[in-house]
């Protein structure tokens, strides 16, 4: 058996990652989360991680389509969108905070309110029960209906049905039952985290499980044990001291690297480890979104670009007025000179403007 290399290990995450576009269910069941961000630079993280997946998407896609698929608006390792299946495993969930008496008066009091209405808006939570004003986990204020409902979102009380203008209108949610083997549900959830995110170095299957702990708090404790099950029965390989874990019988991918330019989500599958981000492409991917204007280096919402098996560089990318404005920045200091590449660059360029409908 070949000697399991850097080289091989970074081909093959491209690979896996880069299906054939397909419909957005088969994408999302196939990555088995996309990450969600409000950031419209130019659209929100979760449509331009799917505009490279899904065969026609365009920007607003899944969110026009969320009520008819078998998927859920809730946090598994970040806030995001899973199949139902998936989200059944995570829940009931036990949360770290516990509600007084008056809090679940409350509540209550809001789910008989929205299972009479069917489908609320927090504003008409607002106005019914005039919760007032409370202080965010940023220092601002909010209406106390939102966080409340925010809460009973997260206690699987209520599920997100659909959006209007982004903000989340919610729906009461039958109750799930415990699993039958908790241990196997915890298991199958790691698989999910190793399914989208392999090959990953063992440090970040750690810091994933550890993520996981928000979306299954019930399993806190169980931290360790999911960890040395997943280390025994997932493939492995030691590279230059490195541990590489990736699903247990799938064999490394050696496709040729396609002629292409593609213009990454700050948090796609390929990029969002900045830890193996480094170690497959020699330099430090920042997403700068929140840094102060004069302490960045890449700019607001730089999108990684990869050419070929490389990424290169990042472009900051706007629209307006019906035009696309295009940025771009590479390590090398300077652009490919191929005519490949301009070829390719201008071919990603038209192909968001497609996405973004522009003409």
């Amino acid at each position: 058996m070949p000697k399991t290399t850097l080289d091989a290990l970074r081909r093959h995450a491209i690979a896996r990652t880069f299906f054939t576009p397909t419909t957005l269910p088969r994408a999302i069941a196939r990555l088995g989360f996309v990450q969600a961000d409000p950031i419209r630079a130019p659209a929100r993280a979760q449509d331009l991680t799917l505009r490279h997946r899904v065969a026609g998407y365009r920007a607003g896609d899944l969110e026009r389509r969320y009520p008819k698929l078998p998927i859920e608006e809730d946090f598994f390792v970040n806030y995001g969108f899973v199949p139902r299946d998936t989200h059944h495993l995570m829940h009931p969930r036990t949360p770290r905070t516990v509600w007084t008496k008056a809090r679940w008066k409350q509540a209550q009091a809001v789910l008989e309110f929205v299972r009479e209405r069917g489908v609320v808006h927090p504003r008409d939570v607002d106005a019914e029960f005039a919760h007032g004003k409370t202080v965010n986990w940023f220092g601002g204020s909010s209406n106390a209906s939102t966080q409340l409902l925010d809460g009973m979102h997260y206690r699987g009380l209520l599920r997100v049905a659909r959006r209007d203008g982004g903000i989340r209108l919610y729906a009461a949610r039958d109750t799930t039952p415990p699993p039958a083997d908790p241990r196997a549900a915890h298991d199958a959830l790691v698989d999910t985290i190793v399914a989208k995110y392999a090959p990953l170095p063992f440090a970040t299957l750690g810091q994933l499980l550890s993520h996981l702990g928000s979306g299954v708090p019930q399993w806190r404790g169980e931290r360790g044990a999911a960890l040395a099950r997943a280390r025994a029965r997932l493939a492995h390989a030691r590279i230059d001291g490195v541990d590489w874990f990736w699903p247990a019988g799938e064999r490394l991918k050696r496709a040729d690297p396609e002629e292409r330019v593609r213009l990454l989500a700050p948090f796609d599958p390929l990029v969002w480890d900045r830890r193996r981000f480094e170690l497959f492409w020699g330099w430090a991917y920042r997403f700068e979104a929140y840094t102060p204007a004069p302490k960045r280096q890449l700019g607001y919402y730089a999108l990684p670009l990869l050419w070929r098996e490389a990424v290169i560089g990042w472009a900051n990318v706007s629209a307006g007025n019906g035009t696309l404005q295009a940025e771009f920045g590479y390590v090398g200091g300077r652009a490919p000179r191929e005519a490949a590449f301009r070829h390719a660059q201008e071919a990603e360029l038209e192909s968001l403007r497609s996405f973004l409908q522009l003409g």
